[in-house]
């Protein structure tokens, strides 16, 4: 066996053999694949093989577009049988709630690439003539989805990574691996050892115990997930598409003349908690017939001759499902050169080919071709390590397989987890809370009378008016928001200041007390980091960014920091609290409240310091993002209690109100503020995102100058654009189509309804040639077209009048 090797791959599923195909694909020869049994002998062998491509992403989407673009000619290519087979995927509808879903998903397709079609319940039952019409409402045809065959497709990918230079091992065992300087330096096998620059874990259900060998945790679950196989049955034909019908929870395709089924039962069973047996390998879980019986008996109402049919066999297989129902891809930020790519949540077939690719580039070029926050391992936080937590979670995933996805779902268990001081608080103050990363965090404030729930549906949410009253009080009189959940890091020792100037795009040299507001770029000028920094000492610096990015950020510092240097950067999150008051009124309620100088002229806009608000320290931030005169006061946990209280005591007099995000939502569209990961990503630079003024190209060398300068010369081909919509009160949420007639302009990167110019508001990227204000397009949302308007921004307070008074 060989002892070095520049990469080593863990797992012989499709996932590690796809990334092994692409890696060699794109020159690297030097890669080692790993297996403890044979090639696909953990769930890719007893995968049924669909293959689908719609995801609510539309990166997602691609990424699975282009597995089937990899299956359609890996055939031809390796001579290898793959069983592909174009046969489309058919989505019924059994309820009024999923016709409307349906209708959304067929828009949302199109605006993706896909034609996707609805179509009728005589037309879907032409296409699979075994099944029943009756309770049938609606149905949607996708005609480019298809099925394969999983241990085809894997052993045809491996033989083209064999081709082109890859070594696999099988039944090789890896024992351990070790780590020199914070990075991978050996994998252990019960055959010897290899020495490796970097190591892929794209080892399924046993992924976690992989991770534990270097201390990285991957919050996957394995689940039973069980499908029968039947005989020939008379009518079913060869082609026939896949199917499924979500309301009765199950999924059929055609296999030689018969069927199979399964399906997403809401009560289903976790399987080894305590660890998985070692002699686990290319093994079955027994048939639980008992806990199949339900799906079963939903089967039969849409497929009766299932009932009548001869059963072969009723296969039960541990699938891996993680706790947020997103994959976990991505190098770890606790090891350096440790790569993840597992938990798939039973798409890891219609996945496998995309997921190679993707993981090939991020591993040789730094990131992946497209961006996939959504499934980065660094949007995981600390209780992720936690079994009950990821039990939990998993568990409320798979029940959730089928079910319908509304607007503004919250996941539901193993909550309330992190907490503010301000918690018990609010929730007397009747707070619906929603959850961020583990935070319980105010949506908004249910009047007396009304129930403190959001109502799951379509059309407007029931909280709309609601949060149209805690919008007006902000920009009339004030309001206070626990913004707790706030990323917070500080950065400080001698060289602070040149680090920060190197990794940032704006001007940091700035006076002691000044904010900066800056991204951090990457090596292509894209942001990969959106956030505030407060020179509270020469060398001493206090970033804040958003909740849910704060891994990400800080992984992102401690990859650039110079070795051996005294510069310290250290994740302070959970020491501070963060109570924004943000308003007209806000500098009167503040005036009672300390002796410290609040005025304009002794605490301008954009400036800190600490100040005392009666009793309890505060580092006060003039900053806002709602558009409104207002600070940021971040206080030691220990006295946020004190000073909440403090101010809603004396806010009383000046009409001061709770306030939620989703008031902060709307306040922050209105004046045009981004979001990253939405608005903004790494897949854009400042100059299209219209941050042109976070950018001082004169300041000196930092990460991606010289590509904005590049871009900077040949100029810009798209442009962050804001556009009201031409409706009634409506609410976009995010990937909606931009038209121009027929034609796909752009997609929405986020929108919502601005109650202060009362018109919905949108954003998205523009070709320039659109971007003009006063530019007439369409907009579709809940797959209804609107007439649209391309608009100066910002909508409120162009002059910035309100936050500099």
């Amino acid at each position: 066996m060989k002892d070095l090797s520049r990469v080593v791959i863990i797992g012989g599923g499709i996932t590690g053999c796809s990334i092994a195909y692409h890696l060699t694909e794109m020159g690297w020869k030097d890669v080692v694949l790993l297996d403890k049994g044979e090639l696909t002998s953990g769930a890719t062998f007893h995968a049924a093989g669909l293959v689908g491509q719609l995801r609510a992403s539309v990166n997602i989407t691609k990424m699975l577009k282009y597995s089937i673009e990899l299956y359609s000619r890996l055939e031809k290519e390796t001579g290898q049988h793959t069983g592909w087979s174009e046969v489309g995927g058919l989505r019924i509808a059994s309820s009024k709630d999923r016709v409307e879903e349906l209708r959304r998903s067929a828009a949302m397709a199109k605006t993706f690439g896909l034609p996707m079609e609805l179509i009728s319940p005589k037309e879907a039952c032409d296409l699979f003539p075994v099944m029943e019409k009756k309770g049938m409402v609606g149905a949607a045809f996708l005609p480019t989805d298809g099925q394969i065959d999983p241990s085809g497709v894997t052993y045809a990918l491996a033989k083209g990574a064999r081709d082109r230079g890859a070594t696999i091992y099988t039944e090789t065992r890896v024992t351990g691996i070790t780590l020199k300087n914070g990075s991978v330096y050996e994998v252990l096998t019960e055959k010897g050892k290899i020495k490796t620059e970097i190591v892929v874990n794209a080892a399924g259900i046993w992924a976690p115990e992989i991770g534990r060998m270097v201390g990285v945790s991957i919050p996957i679950v394995p689940m039973e997930h069980q499908y029968l196989i039947t005989k020939p049955i008379e009518g079913v034909r060869k082609g026939m598409p896949n199917m499924r019908d979500p309301d009765l929870l199950v999924y059929f395709r055609e296999e030689v003349g018969g069927l199979i089924m399964g399906g997403y039962e809401h009560n289903p069973i976790p399987w080894a908690l305590d660890g998985i047996p070692r002699d686990f390998t290319k093994t079955l879980l027994k048939s639980n017939y008992e806990h199949f019986e339900p799906l079963s008996a939903l089967a039969m109402k849409r497929v009766p001759c299932i009932g009548e049919a001869e059963i072969i066999t009723l296969l039960n297989g541990p699938e891996a499902f993680t706790s947020d129902g997103d994959f976990v891809m991505g190098e770890a930020s606790e090891v350096k050169n440790f790569f993840v790519a597992a938990g798939f949540c039973a798409h890891g077939i219609a996945a496998g080919g995309g997921v190679g690719k993707m993981m090939a580039e991020w591993i040789i070029e730094g990131k992946p071709s497209l961006d996939l926050w959504r499934l980065d391992i660094r949007r995981l936080g600390a209780h992720h390590g936690s079994q009950k937590f990821v039990l939990e979670r998993s568990i409320e995933v798979y029940a959730h397989h089928y079910s319908m996805s509304w607007p503004y779902e919250e996941m539901l268990s193993a909550r309330p987890l992190r907490i503010s001081p301000l918690y018990q608080r609010l929730k007397k103050m009747r707070a619906v809370f929603g959850e961020k990363s583990g935070w319980e965090r105010p949506n908004w404030f249910a009047p007396n009378g009304v129930a403190p729930k959001e109502k799951l549906g379509w059309g407007l949410p029931n909280w709309f008016e609601h949060v149209r009253k805690e919008h007006e009080t902000v920009r009339t009189k004030a309001g206070v928001i626990d913004q707790s959940s706030f990323g917070k890091i500080e950065i400080k020792g001698q060289g602070a200041l040149s680090f920060l100037q190197k990794i940032t795009s704006n001007q940091m040299d700035k006076p002691m007390g000044s904010i900066t507001y800056t991204q951090m770029l990457n090596e292509k000028g894209g942001i990969e980091c959106d956030l505030t920094v407060s020179r509270i000492g020469e060398e001493h610096f206090y970033l804040v960014t958003g909740t849910a990015f704060i891994k990400h950020d800080f992984s992102w510092i401690q990859k650039h920091l110079p070795k051996d240097s005294p510069i310290s950067a250290t994740d302070v999150t959970s020491s501070k609290a963060c109570i924004t008051l943000c308003g007209p009124q806000s500098r009167n309620i503040l005036k009672q409240l300390t002796k410290d100088d609040v005025s304009n002229e002794g605490f301008p806009y954009m400036t800190c310091k600490q100040i005392f608000i009666g009793y309890g320290p505060a580092l006060a931030l003039r900053i806002t993002y709602v558009g409104e005169l207002g600070w940021e006061l971040h206080v030691p946990v220990e006295y946020a209690l004190y000073v909440y209280d403090a101010l809603l005591e004396i806010g009383k007099s000046f009409g001061l109100t709770h306030v939620g995000y989703r008031s902060i939502e709307s306040l922050r569209l209105e004046k045009g503020y981004r979001y990253w990961s939405g608005d903004i990503s790494p897949e854009h630079t400042p100059f299209e995102a219209g941050l042109d003024f976070c950018v001082k190209l004169d300041k000196g060398d930092f990460i991606g100058r010289e590509a904005l300068l590049t871009r900077k010369e040949k100029g810009m081909s798209r442009r962050l654009c804001c556009l009201t919509i031409h409706s009634s009160p409506l609410m976009p949420i995010g990937k909606e189509a931009i038209l121009d007639g027929d034609k796909v302009v752009g997609l929405i990167t986020s929108g919502g309804f601005g109650y202060t110019v009362n018109k919905p508001i949108a954003y998205g990227y523009l070709p320039m040639a659109y971007s003009e204000p006063g530019t007439r397009l369409q907009i579709k949302v809940a797959a209804k077209r609107y007439e649209a308007t391309v608009e100066k921004e910002p909508l409120y307070d162009p002059e910035n009048l309100k936050v500099r008074g």
